[in-house]
């Protein structure tokens, strides 16, 4: 398994079902993949509302698998709520952008989806 994310509370929550992590894992690179698009967008749109709804989304997915980005996730929460123009943040949504990226390649390979 990769070191960008961690399946530890994944397997707590399953109780180490591999078929059922598969599942979740599958449903990750379902749900998360659109959402990851649709918040860089909201982003490159200065549509606040918007960009806060999927960060806020995509948290408890993130947390599950371990992926250290709560801080970035949060940090553009707190843009979606401030009046500092979007520059100011798209160095984070960039990072969330290209870590996210990683986990979908090592999941689909991890789990053989």
């Amino acid at each position: 398994m990769s070191t960008i994310y961690s399946v530890d509370s994944l397997k707590e929550i399953a109780g180490d079902d591999q078929d059922f992590m598969a599942v979740v894992a599958e449903t990750f690179l379902t749900e998360i993949p659109p959402d990851l698009e649709a918040l860089v967008g909201a982003v490159e749109n200065d549509n606040r509302e918007l960009a806060y709804q999927f960060a806020h989304k995509m948290k408890p997915n993130i947390e599950m698998f371990g992926i250290d980005l709560l801080k970035d996730i949060t940090a553009i929460e707190t843009w979606t709520r401030s009046s500092k123009n979007k520059s100011a943040i798209q160095d984070t949504v960039e990072k969330v952008n290209t870590t996210l990226h990683k986990v979908f390649e090592q999941l689909k390979k991890d789990f053989a989806l």
